[in-house]
């Protein structure tokens, strides 16, 4: 039996969640559902569980998530919404469970032959001593959770007794400390798999942490970044190069540290990054000549495509 014509979907935008990032998500979220709907019929929902929520129907709604962190993030929710038949924008479980994982990121990343800072893994149970670390790693250091974002928990080591301080500090999770790169922050967004403009961060404080990300004032972003075409392009090719290795699609965020001779060295990937008007990804999108309305068309696109012969089986 042939399926029937697809009504047009309504877009079902999820935000909040139940992850340390609810408020973030909650402010991307609203900023997505009012720029979609000036295309698309659409719909908000406030997640509160880590499921997928109530009243949704796989051949009605495309669902664009704007959940932060956690269950939202880290492929739970995809493998949820895929299991119950749902198309939905953004990276699929393997990337996503991919991404949350700074150490296994950096390891997929590296093999395609994108720059790393050397670094190491640990268990906050059985963690190193601050001395243990010093035979690794040298020079100024950076400590931070292995799979949170939003800069959580982030711990800037110029010292041996400031490593022996943050250490102190660990008491549950997987941790990553690595070399710090001290050149300019930069981030990239990636749409269908292309670099869009190079955003650099600076910091009043020195420190990209979660008060300078969500603080106004707090932060100097540059778009385009002062880098020149040539070193532009080479960092566009290392975010592009690092979208694909990890198994990405539709839309991400890619962040490096610009290292001595122009090097970039990579971060990590945002499968699932801050989505206010003013965040990182749209400024990235600006840079290539694309507001915030036809950034969220852009990156609801491809699921759109999807829903349609997905519905129409499901409607046979």
């Amino acid at each position: 039996m042939e399926g029937r014509a697809v009504n047009p979907p309504v877009i079902a935008v999820l935000y909040g969640g139940t992850s340390s990032e609810r408020e973030v998500s909650l402010g991307s979220g609203k900023a997505c559902a009012l720029a979609l709907a000036r295309s698309f019929s659409t719909c908000q929902i406030d997640v509160t569980a880590d499921a997928v929520p109530a009243g949704l129907d796989p051949a009605r709604h495309v669902v664009f998530s704007a959940l932060h962190g956690g269950f939202g993030e880290n492929g739970g929710m995809q493998q949820a919404l895929e299991s119950a038949g749902f198309q939905y924008a953004g990276c699929g479980v393997a990337a996503c469970a991919l991404t949350i994982d700074k150490t296994r990121t950096k390891a997929t990343v590296a093999a395609a032959g994108v720059r790393v800072a050397p670094g190491l893994t640990f268990a906050a149970e059985d963690k190193p001593t601050a001395a243990a670390i010093a035979l690794e790693l040298s020079g100024p250091l950076v400590l931070k959770p292995n799979d949170q974002g939003s800069s959580v928990g982030l711990y800037l080591i110029e010292n041996l007794a400031a490593l022996e301080a943050a250490l102190r500090e660990v008491s549950s999770g997987h941790w990553l400390v690595e070399q710090r790169i001290t050149g300019p922050e930069l981030s990239v967004g990636v749409v269908h798999g292309r670099a869009l403009g190079v955003v650099e961060i600076r910091p009043k404080s020195g420190i990209y942490d979660f008060s300078s990300k969500y603080t106004k004032g707090l932060t100097e972003y540059l778009a385009p970044a002062p880098l020149g075409d040539a070193l532009t392009r080479t960092v566009q090719q290392a975010a592009e190069t690092a979208f694909a290795a990890c198994g990405c699609r539709d839309y991400g965020r890619v962040d490096f540290m610009l290292g001595a001779g122009n090097i970039p060295f990579f971060l990590e990937i945002n499968p699932l990054p801050g989505m206010k008007e003013t965040s990182l990804l749209p400024m990235s999108a600006r840079c290539a000549g694309w507001d915030f309305t036809a950034l969220v068309r852009e990156m609801v696109g491809p699921a759109l495509q999807r829903f349609q012969p997905a519905a129409a089986l499901l409607r046979t």
